[in-house]
């Protein structure tokens, strides 16, 4: 799940840069923000479907994939609009914040939603795959 976590931070840095990074400085054309907020859209892809891959693969469902994006893109736009933005972190804001959190440990509670199941290849490695992949419902 680690690697699932860092390579959706890297993702999420890209993707709170493409959305929110010409907010310091709107002199720019709009258009031309479009065009390179979609090039940096492309950098956050490469990171985050590996990520959703490796953590589906790992035992991870759809719905506890969805909330580690949510709470990392929520930890990495709080320092983003302090670091980049100058804009202070108000109570309500962190409140809110720990109430998301608060949801998404209740989504976690009992661990991973899938099982992990090991198949070996024609090659003799062992290929994770979930267990809907393997064709059956658990080991």
């Amino acid at each position: 799940m680690w690697k699932t976590a860092l390579l959706l931070t890297v993702s999420n840095v890209f993707m709170t840069f493409a959305w929110y990074g010409h907010l310091r400085d709107t002199s720019r054309a709009l258009w031309a923000v479009v065009l390179l907020s979609w090039g940096i859209a492309l950098a956050e892809y490469v990171f985050m479907v590996p990520a959703n891959r490796i953590g589906y693969l790992a035992g991870l469902s759809g719905a506890q994939l969805r909330t580690i994006q949510e709470v990392i893109s929520l930890s990495v736009f709080l320092v983003f609009s302090v670091v980049w933005l100058r804009e202070p972190i108000r109570w309500t804001t962190a409140a809110g914040f720990a109430l998301i959190a608060l949801g998404a440990a209740l989504i976690f509670a009992g661990g991973p939603a899938r099982p992990r199941v090991t198949v070996v290849g024609s090659d003799g490695a062992e290929l994770p795959v979930s267990a809907g992949e393997a064709g059956h419902d658990g080991p």
